[in-house]
């Protein structure tokens, strides 16, 4: 066998998502296909790429070493698509974001400067990919979050703009909770919750929820890492807590701002 693309895909899956099961979710496939396909490209490389860690997988010497290659071999084949396309007469404002929740209001904005330019919207699982995603050309432009003083690491010579400078602190929990009632919710009334984040969530929220939570005078319990937002949302539903947010929930959950902080 010898390696194609798309095995080099899946090990950077692997890689980004921590653990077989939430690769396997990405790719659209089963976890044990994913796992015979992993076994498959081991034996051409020669040895074990990921071995089993306290967080999830994580990838061994010659997995990183694999990684490597296979992240500049697939950022060259996106710059090449890219450029093939940029030679192609018209085609599509290419916009990359996290959550569609970041683009309310934006698009309506944007159809009225591109005069009717089509325009593609694409979700991508983390922030770190979305930033190699723009390097490679892949898009045009990047939609992103960044919570307190984080600074997300851009590509080399592209430019940032702010289009909303601070959005307050928010607490997603059920709708049955005893606080969802309130207006605001003072942080420390949830010292003795359990929490839970996104192992994708590279844009400073958890850091920001450990600092505002010693700010309250404690330190949150964190049960859950999550790596399929679908998943934290049902345990949501189901449950209490999570980091700050700003997004508007479906029925079983619901949002509500905290006092007095904002990012």
């Amino acid at each position: 066998m010898q390696l194609e693309l798309r095995h080099l895909q899946a090990v950077c899956r692997i890689a980004e998502a921590g653990s077989l099961g939430g690769a396997a979710r990405r790719l659209g496939v089963s976890q044990p296909a994913l796992s015979a396909q992993l076994r498959r490209i081991e034996r051409v490389t020669g040895g074990e790429l990921f071995v089993r860690g306290r967080s999830g997988v994580e990838p061994t010497a010659l997995g990183q070493f694999v990684l490597a290659k296979a992240r500049r071999v697939l950022s060259e084949m996106d710059a090449l698509g890219a450029q093939a396309r940029a030679m192609s007469t018209g085609g599509p404002l290419r916009l990359g974001c996290i959550m569609l929740v970041l683009l309310d209001g934006l698009l309506a904005q944007t159809d009225l400067s591109m005069s009717g330019r089509e325009i593609a919207v694409d979700l991508e699982d983390s922030v770190t990919v979305l930033a190699r995603m723009l390097g490679a050309g892949r898009y045009d432009a990047i939609v992103y979050g960044e919570v307190n003083d984080h600074e997300v690491p851009l590509p080399e010579g592209t430019l940032a703009r702010t289009l909303i400078p601070k959005e307050p602190f928010c607490i997603r929990l059920s709708a049955g909770h005893p606080l969802a009632g309130l207006d605001r919710i003072e942080l420390a009334d949830l010292a003795g919750e359990s929490w839970m984040t996104l192992v994708e969530d590279d844009d400073g929220g958890p850091e920001a929820l450990v600092t505002a939570c010693a700010k309250a005078g404690f330190s949150p319990s964190l049960r859950y890492r999550i790596t399929d937002r679908k998943m934290q949302h049902d345990l949501i539903a189901r449950s209490s807590t999570r980091p700050p947010g700003t997004t508007r929930g479906p029925s079983g959950r619901t949002t509500r701002p905290t006092a007095g902080a904002s990012s």
